[in-house]
Formats: structure tokens, C-alpha cells, sequence
């Protein structure tokens, strides 16, 4: 199953873009900052992932400041010419 779910805010973001098939198309790069327990020693966490959201949920977000949080759900993909994955939003909420 490929699924993620991250609270992120929005650091970066694009113009809202449309696909050759005329589909609403938002670009963004998310950032999470966290504290877990691993190995049974606390540990910051600092991530950030390349987003995409398609559709009525790239019009909402591109509405959205930079710097909001969010709970993000979506599925990782990798561009047929990149390198690194890029977190597919499906849906999201108001962190």
C-alpha cells in the first residue's frame, strides 16, 4: 500500500498551472519539523518533500499562505524524468 499522511506546512509555492488535459494543477514543497521516539531517545525530525495536488484540491490550496498547516494525505510517485519522490495530495485538513 502506498500511502502517506503528514502534518507539513506550505514553505514554497507555485502559480496554479493547468494540465494539457485542462486539469488544475498546484506545485508546492511541504516542510515538517517533529519530535519522535526512536531507539528510546527523543529525536527532531526536519523534513521536506515536493507536493502535487490536482484537481478542486489545487484550487483551494493555492488560496492558502505560505507558511499554513496542514494534514496532508496522498501517495508517493516518482516524475518519469526525477529523482526523488513527490507526495501526490488526495486530501487534506486544517492541522
Amino acid at each position: 500500500m502506498n500511502q502517506l499522511v503528514l502534518s507539513a506546512r506550505i514553505a514554497e509555492a507555485s502559480a496554479l498551472r493547468y494540465t494539457p488535459a485542462g486539469l488544475p494543477a498546484f506545485d508546492a514543497r511541504l516542510e515538517h519539523e517533529s519530535e519522535i521516539l526512536e531507539a528510546g531517545q527523543l529525536r527532531q525530525v526536519k523534513a521536506a518533500i515536493k507536493a502535487v495536488a490536482f484537481g478542486s484540491n489545487a484550487e483551494t490550496l493555492v488560496r492558502q499562505p505560505i507558511g499554513s498547516n496542514w494534514r496532508f494525505t496522498g501517495f508517493l510517485a516518482t516524475p518519469r524524468n526525477g529523482k526523488h519522490a513527490v507526495l501526490h495530495i488526495q486530501s487534506f485538513d486544517q492541522a
